[in-house]
Parts: C-alpha cells; sequence; structure tokens
C-alpha cells in the first residue's frame, strides 16, 4: 500500500487486513510490531528531535507491545525511558515477547499504576489499541486523564486511546494526541464525532503490507482525493465567455435577512458561475444591486412569477436567508416545482422537514441540527453516527447529501463509501460561512457538462 494511500476502514477490515498479511503475506505479527514502533520512534525524532526523556504507558495488548518495543528502541538510542503498565502487564503473544524483550534488556517498568510524568518530556500513549467496545472506568480512566492534564505532548500509538475508532466518540474520555502514527491504514473513527480533536496530526504507516492484503477491504469512508479540484474546475478556453459557465439562480433573503442570499450569490461568482441572478425580498434588492452590482438582483413579493428565470438556469440554490414566512413557503414551492437541479440549504431545508419529498437531482447541505430535523432524531444522535445519518438521508430523500461539521461528509443515494473532506479548519466555524458554500456548490455544479463522480 505504499504507492497510494491506504482505503479509510472500520476496526473490523483493518484487523482483517491485518490477519491476512500474517496468513497470507508471511509477515508475523512480532514483525508487524517491530515496524509500528520504528515508525513511532522515527516520527518521534522528527517532530521532537531534542526530546531525550519519554514516558511510555503501556497496555496489556499490542498497542501495549508497540510501546515496550519504542521503549526498547528508544533506550538503544540513549533515551531516558520509564515504562508505566497501569493495566498490568501482557499475559501472551507478541505483546508479551515485546515486554520480555524489552526488560531483558535491562528496561524496567514502574511498579505503580498511577502515571507520574516528573521529568518526562513527552508521553508515548500506547495504553488502548482499536479493540475498545465498552466505556472507560476505573484505573484506565483515571491514566487517559492523567495523560491529558499532564500538559506534555502525546505521541499515540495506533490510535489515542479512549477513542471508538468506528464512531469517533470518545468514551467517554480519549487521549489528546499531539500526533497519531495509525498502522495499516486509517480508521474511520479519525475523521468522525470528536475524533479530528483527538488524533492531532494524522500520519499512516502500512508497515509495508501487501496490496493483496487489502484485497477484501470494503471502505465505507474515502477521503475526497485534491485530483477531483482540477477534474471539476478545468483550464477555460480563451475564447470562453460568461454563457460558457453556467447560470446560477439564488433564492432566498427574507424580509431582513439579506446578508445570507448576498453572500451565497457572491461565492457563487467567485466560484466561477458565468451569470448569478439573486431573488430576494423586494426591500433588499436594491441595496445589493448597489453592493455589488455583478450580481442580478430581482425582488419579488412573493405574487410574481419566477418560471421564465427558473427555467434559463443551470442550477438554483434555494434557502439561504429565505426564512419560513407565507412568502418564503411561496417562492420555496415554485423552486419545487420547475424541475431543475437544486442546491437546498438553511430554511429550505427546514420547510423540507416539513413537508418531506423525494427528488433525486438534488443536493442537500445541512449541518448537524437542519439533519436532526430532516431525520426527526435528536443532534447528538446525528453527532453520534454521522455514516449512519447521511446514508439514511440520502435515501430518504434520493439526493446527494453534503452533511457539514468538522471532516464534512459527501454522498449520493445508492452509493457507497461516503467521501469525507480531510481539508477546513475552525477559523470556517463563523456566521455565514455556509452560505457561501452553498454558492459554491451550486457554481461548480453549473459549470459542469454531467454530474460529477465522486
Amino acid at each position: 500500500m505504499n504507492a497510494k494511500s491506504p482505503p479509510i476502514l472500520d476496526t473490523a477490515a483493518v484487523r482483517a487486513v491485518d490477519a491476512r498479511a500474517i496468513s497470507e503475506c508471511g509477515l508475523s505479527g512480532g514483525l508487524l510490531m517491530r515496524r509500528a514502533a520504528q515508525s513511532l520512534v522515527d516520527r518521534l525524532g522528527q517532530v521532537w528531535p531534542h526530546v531525550r526523556s519519554v514516558l511510555v504507558v503501556a497496555g496489556p495488548g499490542n498497542n501495549g507491545g508497540d510501546g515496550y518495543e519504542v521503549a526498547r528502541l528508544l533506550r538503544a538510542r540513549g533515551a531516558i525511558v520509564r515504562v508505566v503498565a497501569p493495566l498490568g502487564l501482557p499475559g501472551a503473544g507478541d505483546a508479551l515477547a515485546a515486554c520480555n524483550e524489552y526488560t531483558a534488556r535491562g528496561g524496567l517498568i514502574d511498579p505503580e499504576a498511577a502515571i507520574r510524568v516528573a521529568d518526562a518530556q513527552l508521553i508515548v500513549d500506547a495504553l488502548l489499541g482499536t479493540g475498545l467496545t465498552r466505556d472507560l472506568n476505573g484505573v484506565a480512566l483515571d491514566a487517559v486523564r492523567a495523560i491529558n492534564t499532564s500538559g506534555l505532548p502525546v505521541l499515540a500509538a495506533d490510535t489515542p486511546s479512549g477513542l471508538d475508532t468506528d464512531t469517533g466518540l470518545a468514551r467517554p474520555e480519549a487521549v489528546r494526541a499531539t500526533e497519531t502514527v495509525t498502522f495499516v491504514s486509517p480508521k474511520m473513527g479519525f475523521h468522525l464525532g470528536v475524533g479530528p480533536d483527538h488524533v492531532g496530526s494524522l500520519h499512516t504507516d502500512s508497515l509495508g503490507i501487501p496490496e493483496s492484503a487489502y484485497a477484501d477491504a470494503v471502505p465505507r469512508l474515502a477521503a475526497i482525493p485534491d485530483a477531483l479540484v482540477a477534474r471539476v474546475l478545468p483550464r477555460r478556453a480563451r475564447t470562453a465567455h460568461k454563457g460558457d459557465h453556467g447560470r446560477v439562480v439564488v433564492v432566498g433573503g427574507g424580509a431582513g435577512m439579506p446578508g445570507a442570499v448576498r453572500l451565497a450569490g457572491e461565492a457563487a461568482l467567485r466560484a466561477g458561475a458565468g451569470l448569478v441572478t439573486v431573488v430576494t425580498h423586494p426591500s433588499h434588492a436594491a441595496a445589493i444591486a448597489m453592493s455589488r452590482p455583478e450580481l442580478i438582483s430581482l425582488g419579488l413579493d412573493g405574487s410574481g412569477s419566477m418560471r421564465t428565470l427558473l427555467e434559463t438556469a443551470d442550477v438554483i440554490a434555494v434557502g439561504p436567508g429565505l426564512g419560513q414566512t407565507a412568502w418564503a413557503r411561496d417562492l420555496y414551492a415554485e423552486v419545487l416545482d420547475c424541475g431543475r437541479p437544486l442546491v437546498v440549504d438553511a430554511d429550505a431545508l427546514n420547510l423540507l422537514a416539513v413537508m418531506p419529498q423525494r427528488r433525486g437531482n438534488w443536493i442537500l447541505t445541512p449541518h448537524p441540527g437542519e439533519a436532526a430535523r430532516l431525520l426527526g432524531w435528536t443532534v447528538a444522535a446525528v453527532q453520534a453516527d454521522r455514516l449512519k445519518a447521511i446514508d439514511e438521508l440520502a435515501t430518504r430523500y434520493d439526493a446527494t447529501v453534503v452533511l457539514k461539521g468538522a471532516r464534512t461528509l459527501v454522498t449520493t443515494s445508492g452509493s457507497t463509501p461516503a467521501k469525507v473532506c480531510l481539508s477546513g479548519n475552525p477559523g470556517m466555524a463563523t456566521a455565514g460561512m455556509g452560505d457561501v458554500l452553498t454558492g459554491i456548490i451550486a457554481a461548480v455544479a453549473a459549470q459542469q457538462a454531467e454530474p460529477v463522480n465522486l
């Protein structure tokens, strides 16, 4: 898997790959453990070259075995290493062999379960791996809390302890790693739930496992490739004119809410749409035209027909600042009747939740609160299983769905795996960003001769 990025897999699929690597590819568990440890030590040296005193928190399983191997390698390099095993020593297998090798070479294990960070410059978290199936308590939970309150940088082996690698939920707390080196393949939970807050900077090492071991692995999640941008927005011909790049109509901006529809309209222009018309409340049309003259601004009081305008649009974006008044419902109904491709956001999604329907040629862009209303779930339930939520939305509404949030998800009804956007940053958590996204999506869709296959 060195020629291309490994797939994003759930825990069961990762274990199956690991098992095939051992049973069919001639790679022993001990060899994979040593490779994992070497990868961790190499990363530690790259990021923290001046660290000389390391605390390794080792568990009783194979994750702990990685930790003992790391401790052995660091001691061989002259580092001061202290190992603590709050959950006890390994009982068998490769982890026990790694522990024995560490102690045979003079390594010591702190007999106390409590984690003391005095004199340490960095913590290696090798407490718990991907096998977590229940909430932590007792000593394990105390260990996670001690790591998080230590004030030290943390290098996590394979996964931050306490993080559910399928859902991305902390159970109930998880280590907040500075760096995570994960093995075999990235885990789904790193991109779901609170996972992005816990993995820190993520690096993947396939440990030299051949591609044949991944043959039966079926990912439920895949990263959106950078190359897609070049494919959906190709270089323009020098003879291009505005009529070649799509007509977008943005419908929204109810009384007192002009900002959202203007943001969406301007974003559509900046994303390359040839012509953009904003349909808004009459009280806003002049102000939008004055502040952004390149937008065609049309004020409607709700009784005027948009049929001709809508029929000439390549894509219609509806919802930014729309409201849920009688005026808003009239415009929303007219948009849905036109048959053109739609991008549906904000109040249009809230209206859809009240009057559900299936359509096919539309893109829904809910944030978790809107997704909850569309599904009849709670926001907590959506965030607890974002993959299930987006799959249900796509199926229920026969739609392409963009479920916004950290690691935005995208899927289409009947399509697998769902796609995850690895770009973005917390600075995007601000008012109006969703309206801008709506305009960008509409503009990109309007410039396509055919729908884009993610």
